[in-house]
């Protein structure tokens, strides 16, 4: 199976997007501080600073499930608990700014935020957790075992 690729490949796509969400926000910041934008009477360098916060720490939140997904294809085991949330609410956030992002950037990046859902959910899938082999059920000795119980 493609595990491993789909893996490693979202892994790449969100180091790429990490850092272009950071430079996003880094412009925005300066954007701001240079017009002296307000809004509600907010303080201009304030919403400078939490455009470049907001941005940092969307960009580690966003490096950090690229590692998760770098170390399952690695490591080639599924994640942890709290690993596997960390990337189910990765793919509930691509899911939403795919959602919210076709009115004003446009249908490519609704299909570019499905295809690194698609990755993200894909790696989740494949590498499920552990199934437990059925119990053989009691045939009397004949070594015959049904995974459907009785009859």
């Amino acid at each position: 199976m493609a595990r491993r690729p789909v893996a490693l490949v979202a892994a790449v796509v969100l180091i790429l997007e990490a850092l272009g969400f950071v430079l996003l926000n880094w412009i925005l910041s300066i954007v701001v501080d240079h017009q002296q934008m307000s809004l509600a009477g907010l303080n201009p360098g304030a919403m400078s600073v939490g455009a470049w916060v907001a941005g940092v720490l969307f960009g580690l939140y966003l490096l950090f499930c690229a590692v998760v997904l770098a170390r399952t294809a690695l490591r080639d085991r599924a994640p942890g608990g709290f690993t596997r949330i960390v990337l189910i609410t990765c793919a509930v956030v691509h899911g939403l700014l795919g959602a919210f992002a076709v009115g004003p950037v446009g249908w490519p990046a609704f299909v570019g935020m499905m295809a690194v859902l698609a990755m993200i959910v894909l790696t989740l899938v494949a590498y499920g957790e552990p199934r437990t082999p059925v119990a053989d059920a009691d045939d009397g000795g004949e070594g015959i075992g049904t995974a459907a119980g009785p009859a």
